[in-house]
């Protein structure tokens, strides 16, 4: 992944998590694979987990811990209605940009 890409990742991460999340609960191994199913290769597991603790903080999720067959309870995140909130708002923010850049992109051809 270029550094480009990287730059832009780092602002969009957060919303993409809880995109995810919006479509069912998870623990951090499997938004990671949801990540790389869709094309979000490089992604590491740490930088999902970092983000986990962010949106756990800013009280954008709800976390369950359930027994894991092989270690210690896996914390399970939901998304919260400010989780909700927080995503709508992003894909406003997203909408708003890409329509911009699109604009910006044609007026060069």
């Amino acid at each position: 992944m270029g550094r480009q890409m990287t730059e832009m990742l780092k602002g969009t991460l957060e919303g993409i998590v809880l995109a995810i999340l919006a479509g069912r609960p998870a623990h951090g191994y499997e938004i990671t694979a949801r990540l790389r199913e869709r094309g979000f290769s490089d992604i590491a597991e740490g930088t999902v987990y970092a983000i986990l603790v962010r949106i756990e903080h800013k009280g954008l999720v709800d976390v369950e811990k359930v027994p894991s067959e092989k270690g210690p309870p896996r914390k399970v995140y939901s998304l919260n209605t400010q989780g909700q909130q927080d995503l709508e708002e992003f894909w406003r923010t997203w909408s708003f940009l890409s329509e911009r850049l699109e604009q910006l992109h044609d007026e060069r051809r």
